[in-house]
């Protein structure tokens, strides 16, 4: 699953194909809270819920990363679209370190 998310955003946002850091948890169905019909969604135990931090994007390039990512994980391994819960965080690129203290994606003259 992170492997096709990934490279869900590499096809609808321009990630970079490097720019991969992911934190993946496991949890039992008991631990999970959450609403099996919300919003004529019909979801089971086998929901993901999938939360992606990155810059800001229009619109339409969020509603292509929900579209490519649920089409993805649909082929392989095989979820249901209906358990593919997705939030995007957008952030601004001042927002982001990626190591020696720096804001890499700030530009200065």
């Amino acid at each position: 699953m992170a492997d096709e998310v990934h490279r869900a955003l590499v096809e609808a946002a321009s990630v970079p194909e490097l720019d991969r850091f992911q934190v993946l948890t496991e949890h039992a169905p008991a631990d999970l809270i959450y609403d099996p019909t919300y919003l004529g969604v019909n979801r089971t135990d086998d929901i993901v819920m999938i939360q992606i931090t990155l810059n800001q994007r229009s619109q339409q390039v969020k509603l292509a990363i929900y579209k490519t990512i649920a089409a993805r994980l649909a082929k392989n391994p095989g979820m249901r679209p209906e358990d593919v819960l997705i939030s995007l965080v957008g952030v601004a690129p001042e927002d982001w370190s990626f190591g020696d203290g720096k804001a890499q994606y700030v530009k200065t003259d």
